[in-house]
């Protein structure tokens, strides 16, 4: 990473309100060349929830700071109820969050440093409302840079997947948890600090319960799902992603449905900027945000749009482990999506467990059953990798143990696919409510099996998430399970897996009860996106720059961070629990001499053969203190379900000094709707 310590435009600096309709204000960072109001420039906005002030303090000055060096305001919005901003936040994308967006577009417009032209940028929550604000057309609004998010808020977000209930909608909830209950800085807010704190603590609620009221595709999740009609967006947008990151289907459905100049990128990474991607290898992405904006923003021709409209790391075969520095592989590129340069191959299933090419072949009535252990999905990892802990899926061999696989001969020639896998499957169930999770795994020549690709699907989800039904046990069904998108090259000597599962916890919320899936291996088969190469259109395609951004902020480290992910079976007592703690140490912002400390904890359950027992449980603990100011927040989360219910059981506690000052807790249930 190089780090750039001069600029073309002299940087002023400056923390500054946004004033409301209704007498709210918003708290911003502004980033701008020292002359922009003699000389008038084109704003970037980032509007997050997540504390400008300190929380992604040393992310916003790299960032900003570098585009304002190049000629633009860098503009860093807290969302109302966060940072120091003014109001609650009771939950995400709400109506109110968009309109303040537009709002703060318009409060751009107006200033003297600003030419008119806003361009919109974000990481996963600035992603999601960057596409949210764009399709309300507000005319300040003239490009977008979405990184990490997604066009449909049910079928592709970190509460569900394929119907399925995932594990990350605990985990997030609890991290908004945490986020809400922090204060603002009374450097900024001054005595009104602990009344806002004290209205945010009351009022900001616990978002978990929000989400188990909304099980199935109702309007809840409709709204902010761009999906719904993409036609609404009439600017032009860069969608971004990584193979590691829980979001990268998004950009295929974004390139494919909306009609507006677009581009897609997808590398190697997980939930992270591309300049700070990891696994690498990372891209000079500010570089290449600057080549978007200036042809946008500015009119300048970068080229930019002369370039093929999709890139896509083309990743090389690697022994599996839950992290990488770097993923080898290459650049490649499809001129548009759909691209007519990938074919859907074929591969069926059969009896004896092959994976044989071509579509046609038994048509048999015989069958296999499965009927996996709650072990099934210890070693998934996260549905979405935030910064690449040790979060990724290890070696396979252990989840394939409790599933049905199929695998082809070792192959003779390489085979590389990019796009999305599906399976269709002809099945049947023992119980009306079943969830089935297919894997699709790289078989290195010493045996050992890297995930590629995976998928789950809620089968009483197999017509429609908005309008599920119960299976008719003994009743075979005919379904189709969409598997995340990948570009992927299988070496020659190595074999391709597809695993079938019945459950796969923690990644996912199991089934009420036990389920015995039976399939007809004959009459089902896995269909890849294969994309032969194309070695002199590779070797034409533009590099990348390498990394570079603008000076960091002074941080000092007073305490290290140590994170862990142990899988813990305790034989004695049948119990089992996938523990992962993350400890971000402590560490002070030098500029404004603020100390900041955080611990999280979360432990995933059961007791053998009792899915009565599963429970998530999680803990957020963090303080921050500046001189003889400080304070600490705690909170506790605990999901239990039984066959009718999912129970939530939750704590709040807030300290100031050594002093509680506020305390809440929550017991809650919530019909299971067919999950």
């Amino acid at each position: 990473m190089r780090i750039v310590e001069q600029f073309p435009h002299e940087i002023h600096e400056e923390e500054t309100w946004i004033s409301l309709r209704s007498g709210l204000r918003l708290a911003a960072r502004i980033w701008r060349p020292v002359d922009a109001e003699q000389h008038p420039v084109p704003a970037i906005l980032e509007y997050l929830p997540y504390r400008k002030r300190d929380l992604t303090a040393q992310r916003d000055a790299q960032n900003h700071a570098y585009w304002a060096g190049h000629g633009y305001a860098g503009v860093r919005v807290d969302i109302r109820g966060t940072g120091e901003s003014d109001g609650v936040l009771t939950d995400e994308y709400l109506q109110e969050e968009l309109d303040d967006g537009v709002a703060v577009l318009e409060w751009l417009e107006a200033q003297p440093w600003c030419n008119g032209k806003v361009g919109m940028v974000g990481i996963s929550w600035g992603g999601f409302n960057g596409l949210q604000i764009a399709a309300l057309r507000p005319p300040q609004l003239k490009a977008v840079i979405t990184i990490c998010s997604t066009d449909d808020r049910y079928a592709d977000d970190i509460h569900h997947m394929g119907g399925c209930m995932l594990g990350d909608n605990l985990s997030w909830a609890s991290t908004m948890f945490d986020g809400n209950a922090c204060p603002p800085d009374p450097a900024l807010v001054h005595e009104r600090w602990r009344d806002m704190w004290l209205e945010r603590l009351e009022g900001s609620g616990l978002w978990l319960s929000n989400w188990l009221q909304h099980q199935r595709r109702d309007d809840y999740w409709k709204h902010g799902s761009v999906c719904e009609d993409f036609s609404l967006i009439q600017c032009p947008v860069y969608a971004i992603s990584g193979w590691a990151d829980g979001y990268c289907n998004a950009v295929f459905r974004l390139l494919e449905g909306l009609d507006v100049p677009r581009k897609g990128l997808v590398g190697p990474w997980a939930h992270k900027y591309p300049h700070f991607g990891v696994p690498g290898p990372a891209i000079g992405f500010l570089q290449e945000s600057l080549r978007w904006w200036d042809h946008w923003l500015k009119d300048e021709d970068t080229g930019i749009m002369e370039e093929p409209m999709l890139r896509v790391w083309m990743q090389d075969s690697v022994q599996p482990s839950a992290r990488y520095e770097n993923r080898p592989g290459r650049w490649v590129a499809e001129p548009s999506w759909p691209s007519s340069n990938i074919q859907p191959v074929s591969f069926r299933l059969t009896e004896g467990h092959d994976l044989l090419p071509g579509s046609e072949g038994e048509d048999s009535d015989a069958t296999l059953d499965v009927r996996s252990s709650l072990s099934t999905g210890l070693y998934a990892g996260k549905w979405c990798s935030y910064n690449a802990p040790p979060d990724l899926p290890h070696d396979q061999r252990d989840e394939d143990g409790g599933s049905l696989i199929f695998q082809t001969p070792r192959l003779e020639e390489p085979i590389e696919i990019c796009g999305q896998p599906r399976v269709e499957l002809e099945i049947e169930s023992d119980r009306p409510v079943a969830m089935v999770a297919l894997r699709l795994n790289d078989i290195g020549k010493d045996d050992k099996a890297t995930r590629i690709s995976y998928g789950l699907l809620n089968l009483t989800h197999r017509d429609s998430d908005e309008h599920p039904e119960p299976l008719e046990p003994g009743k075979r069904y005919r379904v189709t399970v969409l598997l995340k998108h990948i570009a992927q090259r299988f070496p020659a000597g190595h074999a391709i897996r597809l695993s079938l599962s019945t459950s796969y916890w923690p990644l996912a919320w199991p089934a009420p009860k036990p389920v015995r899936l039976t399939l007809c291996p004959g009459r089902s088969r896995l269909i890849l996106p294969v994309r032969p190469p194309r070695p002199e259109e590779e070797a034409a395609l533009r590099e990348f720059d390498k990394p570079e951004v603008a000076p960091p902020l002074a941080k000092t480290l007073l305490q290290p961070t140590q994170e862990s992910w142990r899988v813990i079976r305790d034989l004695a007592n049948d119990q089992t629990t996938l523990e992962v703690i993350n400890d971000e140490g402590r560490y002070r912002l030098d500029d404004i001499d603020l100390e900041i400390a955080a611990r999280i904890v979360e432990r995933y359950s059961y007791a053998y053969g009792n899915y009565d027992s599963v429970s998530g449980w999680t803990e957020w603990k963090r303080s921050f203190r500046r001189g003889d100011w400080e304070v600490r927040i705690v909170t506790r989360t605990l999901m239990t379900s039984d066959p009718e219910n999912f129970r939530v059981r939750a704590t709040l506690d807030a300290y100031e000094d050594s002093t509680r000052i506020f305390a809440k807790s929550w017991d809650e249930s919530f019909s299971r709707d067919l999950v």
